[in-house]
């Protein structure tokens, strides 16, 4: 790269084409901060529309905080990764709590937040209070390994520690908010994982890595995750105008959300396997019962597992001593914030 700093020519770039955002438009710590915990693992055309509408119910960090964590967790459903709401809505207490409502503008304070780790941090200061903090998120890593030609791991220390600082080095002190925002989008338009634009790229004169012939090669990751399966047969369970639904406990994936009974098998479980076992003996009890029906969903993907799910509709004649406690009426049970995967069940398929 010849020594040349990137800014001036990245900030060029991001004034032609750079998105118009509504969280690039305010100054607001709270709105921004939302706008970030949203976009973790999310694609902005999907998590536009939760931006707008956590922003119309919840205006204010005060008014989130207020908000119980059903509440959230209801409005979160369907953008997964439910770790981020509880800790957005345990973060908006903590600002309540011990910043007086007044949501927080320094590296340090902002990163003592619930859920609020380095990049975040430096996002939200950057942009509300030009903070001179470089983010380095995946685009970022995309972006300076291609330019610079870097084959450092970015899954390693060594690898992130090396990254910051170049971050850190080339970021814009001047303009240090809309110079993250220009790196960002640059990665997210122009330099994207595949197919990227090198042909009318900017740099396309000093990047070393297309010099080089290593750009689909850039960035370099040392370890891959394996992914795990998990199969999970669901029991619909109906009586009487009353449905089953339990909530999630800490410790696995969900935490928080409400689901039907179910039996987590090591693969594949026939229906008849299923229902000769204790655990459906459990739930089922030893009244009369009718199987409505059985849906086999796609695989349902999450980072490092995918879950392959069968929901069994069952009405049963009365409740087992384990489903009486979980009966719900239609009105309580349709406001519970449900996984993903039980929502799209239910687009198919009645509640009760």
């Amino acid at each position: 790269m010849e020594g040349r700093p990137i800014a001036p020519a990245l900030l060029a770039w991001y004034e032609r084409e750079g998105r118009d955002l509504p969280w690039r438009r305010t100054r607001d710590p709270y709105l921004i901060w939302l706008s970030e915990v949203i976009l973790q693992q999310t694609r902005v055309a999907q998590g536009m529309d939760y931006y707008l509408r956590f922003t119309a119910r919840w205006p204010d960090v005060g008014a989130l905080a207020a908000a119980s964590e059903d509440e959230v967790l209801k409005q979160w459903q369907g953008l997964g990764y439910y770790s981020r709401a509880r800790n957005l809505h345990a973060a908006a207490r903590q600002v309540v709590e011990r910043f007086g409502g007044v949501f927080p503008q320094t590296v340090e304070e902002v990163r003592s937040l619930r859920g609020v780790g380095e990049y975040t941090a430096a996002a939200i200061c950057s942009a509300a209070c030009d903070a001179p903090c470089a983010v380095v998120d995946g685009n970022v890593y995309r972006v300076l390994a291609r330019l610079f030609d870097l084959d450092l791991p970015i899954d390693t220390t060594a690898g992130r520690r090396a990254f910051a600082a170049l971050a850190q080095e080339e970021l814009d002190a001047e303009h240090p908010g809309l110079y993250n925002q220009a790196i960002m989008d640059f990665g997210a338009l122009q330099c994207t994982p595949a197919a990227p634009r090198c042909g009318d790229c900017p740099f396309a004169d000093r990047c070393l890595a297309l010099a080089a012939g290593t750009v689909v090669e850039r960035p370099v990751r040392r370890q891959r995750t394996a992914v795990r399966e998990r199969w999970f047969n669901y029991l619909h369970l109906t009586c009487r105008g009353e449905v089953a639904l339990r909530r999630r406990g800490a410790g696995d994936i969900w935490q928080g959300l409400w689901e039907f009974p179910m039996i987590e098998t090591e693969g594949p479980e026939a229906f008849e396997a299923l229902c000769g076992g204790e655990a459906f003996a459990r739930w089922v009890g030893p009244g009369s019962w009718r199987l409505v029906g059985t849906v086999a969903m796609a695989p349902h993907r999450l980072t490092h597992r995918t879950l392959r799910a069968v929901f069994h509709r069952i009405e049963v004649d009365a409740w087992s001593a384990e489903a009486a406690p979980l009966a719900l009426g239609a009105a309580e049970a349709e406001g519970k914030a449900l996984p993903r995967l039980v929502a799209r069940y239910l687009e198919r398929e009645p509640l009760i």
